[in-house]
Protein backbone atom coordinates (compact mmCIF):
# COMPACT_ATOMS: atom_id res chain seq x y z
CA UNK A 1 0.00 0.00 0.00
CA UNK A 2 3.20 2.22 0.89
CA UNK A 3 4.14 1.79 -2.71
CA UNK A 4 1.14 2.85 -4.39
CA UNK A 5 0.97 5.26 -2.03
CA UNK A 6 4.53 6.91 -3.24
CA UNK A 7 4.14 6.10 -7.11
CA UNK A 8 0.79 8.41 -7.15
CA UNK A 9 3.10 10.61 -5.06
CA UNK A 10 5.73 11.18 -7.92
CA UNK A 11 3.00 11.28 -10.94
CA UNK A 12 1.62 14.10 -9.18
CA UNK A 13 4.86 15.42 -8.43
CA UNK A 14 5.85 15.27 -11.96
CA UNK A 15 2.00 16.69 -13.28
CA UNK A 16 2.40 19.50 -11.27
CA UNK A 17 6.26 20.31 -12.95
CA UNK A 18 4.61 20.29 -16.37
CA UNK A 19 1.67 22.44 -14.85
CA UNK A 20 2.83 24.58 -12.56
CA UNK A 21 5.78 26.71 -15.29
CA UNK A 22 2.70 27.67 -17.82
CA UNK A 23 0.46 29.10 -14.90
CA UNK A 24 3.72 31.11 -12.97
CA UNK A 25 5.89 32.08 -16.07
CA UNK A 26 2.60 33.00 -18.57
CA UNK A 27 0.79 37.06 -17.92
CA UNK A 28 -1.76 37.97 -19.16
CA UNK A 29 -3.69 41.88 -18.52
CA UNK A 30 -6.19 43.77 -20.76
CA UNK A 31 -6.78 47.25 -20.02
CA UNK A 32 -8.94 50.40 -21.86
CA UNK A 33 -8.34 53.37 -22.70
CA UNK A 34 -11.46 54.62 -21.23
CA UNK A 35 -14.30 53.76 -18.88
CA UNK A 36 -16.83 56.00 -19.83
CA UNK A 37 -18.52 56.88 -23.66
CA UNK A 38 -21.68 57.88 -25.11
CA UNK A 39 -23.53 56.17 -26.75
CA UNK A 40 -21.87 55.33 -29.90
CA UNK A 41 -18.39 56.53 -29.37
CA UNK A 42 -15.34 54.31 -30.22
CA UNK A 43 -13.02 52.84 -27.75
CA UNK A 44 -9.77 50.54 -27.42
CA UNK A 45 -8.90 47.43 -25.80
CA UNK A 46 -5.48 46.60 -25.45
CA UNK A 47 -4.38 43.09 -25.04
CA UNK A 48 -1.17 41.96 -23.96
CA UNK A 49 0.43 38.75 -23.02
CA UNK A 50 3.87 37.66 -21.51
CA UNK A 51 5.81 34.07 -21.13
CA UNK A 52 9.11 32.86 -20.63
CA UNK A 53 10.23 31.02 -23.83
CA UNK A 54 12.62 29.02 -21.77
CA UNK A 55 9.85 27.44 -19.55
CA UNK A 56 6.81 27.00 -22.00
CA UNK A 57 7.33 24.51 -24.80
CA UNK A 58 4.42 24.34 -27.00
CA UNK A 59 2.69 27.28 -28.77
CA UNK A 60 0.25 29.51 -26.79
CA UNK A 61 -3.22 29.96 -28.78
CA UNK A 62 -4.35 33.13 -28.44
CA UNK A 63 -8.34 33.94 -27.72
CA UNK A 64 -10.47 33.86 -30.81
CA UNK A 65 -12.11 37.39 -31.03
CA UNK A 66 -15.21 37.46 -33.08
CA UNK A 67 -17.68 40.64 -34.09
CA UNK A 68 -19.03 41.01 -31.06
CA UNK A 69 -17.25 40.55 -27.72
CA UNK A 70 -21.15 40.42 -26.13
CA UNK A 71 -24.38 41.59 -27.57
CA UNK A 72 -24.54 45.18 -26.10
CA UNK A 73 -20.12 45.61 -27.72
CA UNK A 74 -19.30 45.55 -31.09
CA UNK A 75 -16.00 44.97 -32.47
CA UNK A 76 -15.47 47.36 -35.30
CA UNK A 77 -11.79 46.28 -36.23
CA UNK A 78 -8.92 44.18 -34.74
CA UNK A 79 -4.98 44.03 -35.47
CA UNK A 80 -3.16 41.11 -35.61
CA UNK A 81 -1.31 40.05 -32.55
CA UNK A 82 2.12 41.34 -32.92
CA UNK A 83 5.66 40.83 -30.64
CA UNK A 84 7.16 43.70 -29.09
CA UNK A 85 11.16 43.27 -28.77
CA UNK A 86 12.20 43.32 -25.44
CA UNK A 87 16.04 43.13 -23.80
CA UNK A 88 15.23 39.91 -22.43
CA UNK A 89 15.93 37.30 -24.63
CA UNK A 90 14.08 34.57 -22.97
CA UNK A 91 11.32 36.83 -22.65
CA UNK A 92 8.39 37.00 -25.41
CA UNK A 93 5.74 39.58 -25.27
CA UNK A 94 2.45 39.90 -27.86
CA UNK A 95 -0.01 42.48 -27.74
CA UNK A 96 -3.38 42.84 -29.56
CA UNK A 97 -5.63 46.28 -30.01
CA UNK A 98 -9.00 46.07 -30.45
CA UNK A 99 -11.43 49.43 -31.46
CA UNK A 100 -15.09 48.80 -30.02
CA UNK A 101 -18.52 50.31 -29.93
CA UNK A 102 -21.49 50.03 -28.30
CA UNK A 103 -25.22 51.74 -29.27
CA UNK A 104 -26.81 50.31 -25.93
CA UNK A 105 -26.67 52.43 -22.71
CA UNK A 106 -26.06 50.94 -19.50
CA UNK A 107 -23.04 49.46 -17.33
CA UNK A 108 -21.60 46.62 -19.87
CA UNK A 109 -18.59 43.98 -18.65
CA UNK A 110 -16.03 42.81 -20.79
CA UNK A 111 -15.41 38.86 -20.02
CA UNK A 112 -12.19 38.20 -19.19
CA UNK A 113 -9.89 36.84 -22.89
CA UNK A 114 -8.45 33.36 -21.79
CA UNK A 115 -5.15 31.87 -23.59
CA UNK A 116 -4.44 28.03 -23.34
CA UNK A 117 -1.21 26.03 -24.77
CA UNK A 118 -1.75 24.35 -27.98
CA UNK A 119 -3.51 20.76 -28.23
CA UNK A 120 -4.26 21.77 -24.87
CA UNK A 121 -7.84 23.35 -23.65
CA UNK A 122 -6.53 23.64 -19.84
CA UNK A 123 -6.33 27.88 -19.48
CA UNK A 124 -3.22 28.88 -19.19
CA UNK A 125 -3.51 32.57 -18.43
CA UNK A 126 -6.32 35.30 -18.54
CA UNK A 127 -6.96 38.77 -18.10
CA UNK A 128 -9.16 40.37 -15.99
CA UNK A 129 -12.74 41.72 -16.94
CA UNK A 130 -13.51 45.21 -17.58
CA UNK A 131 -16.28 47.56 -16.83
CA UNK A 132 -17.28 49.94 -19.58
CA UNK A 133 -20.55 52.68 -19.22
CA UNK A 134 -22.37 53.63 -22.27
CA UNK A 135 -24.34 56.99 -21.47
CA UNK A 136 -26.91 58.10 -23.59
CA UNK A 137 -26.70 62.03 -25.15
CA UNK A 138 -28.43 64.41 -23.11
CA UNK A 139 -31.25 65.97 -24.45
CA UNK A 140 -30.97 69.70 -24.05
CA UNK A 141 -35.13 70.54 -24.39
CA UNK A 142 -34.33 74.13 -25.16
CA UNK A 143 -32.38 73.35 -28.40
CA UNK A 144 -35.76 70.76 -29.21
CA UNK A 145 -38.04 74.11 -28.95
CA UNK A 146 -39.79 74.95 -32.58
CA UNK A 147 -37.54 77.68 -34.26
CA UNK A 148 -38.45 79.99 -37.32
CA UNK A 149 -38.09 78.47 -41.28
CA UNK A 150 -34.26 79.60 -42.10
CA UNK A 151 -34.08 81.84 -45.02
CA UNK A 152 -33.32 80.76 -48.76
CA UNK A 153 -29.27 80.43 -49.36
CA UNK A 154 -28.12 82.01 -52.16
CA UNK A 155 -25.79 79.41 -53.88
CA UNK A 156 -23.06 80.92 -54.83
CA UNK A 157 -22.34 81.34 -58.51
CA UNK A 158 -19.66 79.20 -60.47
CA UNK A 159 -18.95 79.84 -64.19
CA UNK A 160 -17.36 76.06 -64.08
CA UNK A 161 -20.99 74.26 -63.68
CA UNK A 162 -21.55 75.43 -66.75
CA UNK A 163 -18.84 74.21 -68.92
CA UNK A 164 -20.04 70.59 -69.96
CA UNK A 165 -23.19 72.74 -71.61
CA UNK A 166 -20.71 75.28 -73.04
CA UNK A 167 -18.81 72.31 -74.32
CA UNK A 168 -22.27 70.57 -75.86
CA UNK A 169 -23.35 74.05 -77.46
CA UNK A 170 -20.26 74.93 -79.05
CA UNK A 171 -20.15 71.15 -80.45
CA UNK A 172 -23.57 71.44 -81.72
CA UNK A 173 -22.71 74.91 -83.52
CA UNK A 174 -20.12 73.59 -85.35
CA UNK A 175 -22.12 70.27 -86.65
CA UNK A 176 -24.18 73.19 -88.15
CA UNK A 177 -21.37 75.35 -89.54
CA UNK A 178 -19.81 72.71 -91.16
CA UNK A 179 -23.37 70.97 -92.77
CA UNK A 180 -24.02 74.80 -93.91
CA UNK A 181 -20.53 75.12 -95.14
CA UNK A 182 -21.00 71.72 -97.09
CA UNK A 183 -24.34 72.47 -98.68
CA UNK A 184 -23.34 76.05 -99.64
CA UNK A 185 -19.68 74.06 -101.60
CA UNK A 186 -22.32 71.64 -103.21
CA UNK A 187 -25.04 74.17 -104.65
CA UNK A 188 -21.79 76.40 -105.81
CA UNK A 189 -19.53 73.79 -107.50
CA UNK A 190 -22.88 71.98 -109.05
CA UNK A 191 -23.28 71.97 -112.93
CA UNK A 192 -26.79 72.78 -113.60
CA UNK A 193 -27.60 70.62 -116.50
CA UNK A 194 -30.01 71.00 -119.15
CA UNK A 195 -33.45 68.71 -118.52
CA UNK A 196 -33.91 66.64 -122.16
CA UNK A 197 -37.05 65.17 -122.08
CA UNK A 198 -36.63 61.30 -123.35
CA UNK A 199 -36.43 60.76 -126.60
CA UNK A 200 -39.03 58.09 -128.13
CA UNK A 201 -37.40 55.16 -129.72
CA UNK A 202 -37.25 54.17 -132.80
CA UNK A 203 -40.12 52.38 -133.62
CA UNK A 204 -40.25 48.51 -133.97
CA UNK A 205 -41.04 48.33 -137.60
CA UNK A 206 -38.55 50.56 -138.73
CA UNK A 207 -36.13 48.69 -136.48
CA UNK A 208 -37.07 45.25 -138.17
CA UNK A 209 -36.98 46.69 -142.16
CA UNK A 210 -33.60 48.27 -141.41
CA UNK A 211 -31.98 44.82 -139.88
CA UNK A 212 -33.78 42.93 -142.82
CA UNK A 213 -32.52 45.32 -145.50
CA UNK A 214 -28.78 44.47 -143.93
CA UNK A 215 -29.31 40.42 -144.58
CA UNK A 216 -30.69 40.90 -147.91
CA UNK A 217 -27.02 42.71 -148.20
CA UNK A 218 -24.97 40.28 -147.41
CA UNK A 219 -26.44 37.34 -148.85
CA UNK A 220 -25.15 35.19 -146.61
CA UNK A 221 -27.29 31.86 -147.57
CA UNK A 222 -25.05 32.19 -150.98
CA UNK A 223 -22.15 31.21 -149.25
CA UNK A 224 -23.90 28.02 -147.70
CA UNK A 225 -24.49 29.69 -144.02
CA UNK A 226 -28.06 28.63 -144.02
CA UNK A 227 -28.32 28.21 -140.08
CA UNK A 228 -26.85 31.71 -139.81
CA UNK A 229 -29.19 33.16 -142.36
CA UNK A 230 -32.06 31.51 -140.88
CA UNK A 231 -31.05 32.43 -136.91
CA UNK A 232 -30.92 36.10 -138.43
CA UNK A 233 -34.45 36.61 -139.41
CA UNK A 234 -36.45 35.03 -136.75
CA UNK A 235 -34.41 36.91 -134.36
CA UNK A 236 -35.72 40.08 -136.12
CA UNK A 237 -39.25 38.61 -136.03
CA UNK A 238 -38.71 38.02 -132.44
CA UNK A 239 -37.72 41.58 -131.27
CA UNK A 240 -40.44 42.99 -133.43
CA UNK A 241 -43.00 41.11 -132.10
CA UNK A 242 -41.49 42.05 -128.68
CA UNK A 243 -41.39 45.57 -129.42
CA UNK A 244 -44.90 45.86 -131.77
CA UNK A 245 -47.26 43.44 -129.59
CA UNK A 246 -45.69 43.09 -126.20
CA UNK A 247 -44.85 39.94 -126.53
CA UNK A 248 -41.40 38.08 -125.30
CA UNK A 249 -41.17 36.13 -128.28
CA UNK A 250 -37.38 35.47 -127.77
CA UNK A 251 -37.95 33.47 -124.75
CA UNK A 252 -40.91 31.21 -126.41
CA UNK A 253 -41.05 28.58 -129.07
CA UNK A 254 -42.37 28.38 -131.99
CA UNK A 255 -45.35 26.91 -131.17
CA UNK A 256 -45.77 28.96 -128.20
CA UNK A 257 -45.78 32.04 -130.20
CA UNK A 258 -48.15 30.81 -132.87
CA UNK A 259 -50.50 29.59 -129.92
CA UNK A 260 -50.18 33.40 -128.67
CA UNK A 261 -50.71 35.24 -132.37
CA UNK A 262 -53.95 33.00 -132.45
CA UNK A 263 -55.27 34.71 -129.93
CA UNK A 264 -54.40 38.38 -131.52
CA UNK A 265 -56.32 41.12 -134.29
CA UNK A 266 -53.85 39.95 -136.61
CA UNK A 267 -54.84 38.70 -140.62
CA UNK A 268 -54.64 35.17 -141.42
CA UNK A 269 -52.41 35.72 -143.68
CA UNK A 270 -49.80 37.46 -141.76
CA UNK A 271 -50.45 34.32 -139.34
CA UNK A 272 -49.42 31.67 -141.88
CA UNK A 273 -46.26 33.56 -143.17
CA UNK A 274 -45.00 33.69 -139.65
CA UNK A 275 -45.53 30.13 -139.33
CA UNK A 276 -44.18 29.50 -142.05
CA UNK A 277 -40.58 31.53 -141.21
CA UNK A 278 -40.27 30.38 -137.90
CA UNK A 279 -41.47 26.41 -139.01
CA UNK A 280 -38.47 26.44 -141.78
CA UNK A 281 -36.37 27.88 -139.43
CA UNK A 282 -36.99 24.86 -136.84
CA UNK A 283 -35.85 22.20 -139.52
CA UNK A 284 -32.61 24.09 -140.68
CA UNK A 285 -31.52 25.20 -137.31
CA UNK A 286 -32.31 21.77 -135.54
CA UNK A 287 -33.00 19.11 -138.34
CA UNK A 288 -29.94 20.29 -140.55
CA UNK A 289 -32.35 20.24 -143.48
CA UNK A 290 -30.88 22.05 -146.52
CA UNK A 291 -33.11 24.70 -148.59
CA UNK A 292 -34.25 25.20 -151.96
CA UNK A 293 -32.94 28.92 -153.46
CA UNK A 294 -36.70 29.63 -153.65
CA UNK A 295 -37.30 28.77 -149.98
CA UNK A 296 -34.29 31.27 -149.03
CA UNK A 297 -36.00 34.01 -151.08
CA UNK A 298 -39.78 33.09 -149.71
CA UNK A 299 -38.37 33.27 -146.26
CA UNK A 300 -36.97 36.85 -146.52
CA UNK A 301 -39.79 37.87 -148.25
CA UNK A 302 -42.30 36.65 -145.78
CA UNK A 303 -40.41 38.36 -143.19
CA UNK A 304 -41.12 41.72 -145.15
CA UNK A 305 -44.62 41.14 -145.64
CA UNK A 306 -45.35 40.30 -141.94
CA UNK A 307 -43.88 43.65 -140.93
CA UNK A 308 -45.53 45.77 -143.17
CA UNK A 309 -48.55 43.90 -142.73
CA UNK A 310 -48.33 44.52 -139.05
CA UNK A 311 -46.84 47.42 -138.16
CA UNK A 312 -48.52 50.73 -137.64
CA UNK A 313 -47.44 54.49 -138.21
CA UNK A 314 -45.79 55.46 -135.43
CA UNK A 315 -43.79 59.19 -135.90
CA UNK A 316 -40.53 60.05 -133.37
CA UNK A 317 -40.46 63.58 -132.60
CA UNK A 318 -37.72 64.25 -130.36
CA UNK A 319 -38.56 67.62 -128.23
CA UNK A 320 -35.53 69.24 -125.58
CA UNK A 321 -35.92 71.80 -122.61
CA UNK A 322 -33.17 73.97 -121.13
CA UNK A 323 -33.25 75.38 -117.64
CA UNK A 324 -31.37 78.11 -117.26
Amino acid sequence: MKIYCKYLFVCCFILSGFLLPAQVFVTASANLDTNRIRIGEQFKLNIKLSYDKSKIQKKIVWPSIKDTLRKEIDVISKSNPKEIIVKEKSSANFEQTLHLTSFDSGFWVIPPFKFTLEGDSNVVAETAALLIEVQTVPTDTAEASIKDIKPIMEEKWDWRAYLPMLYWIFAILSILAIAVYIGYRYAKTRKRKPIVKPIPGEPPHLTALRELNGIRETKIWKEGKFKEYYTSITEILRKYLDGRFGITAMELTTEEIIQVMRTMVIDEESKRKIRQILELSDYVKFAKATPIEMENDMALQYAYDFVNGTSRTEEAKTTEIKTE
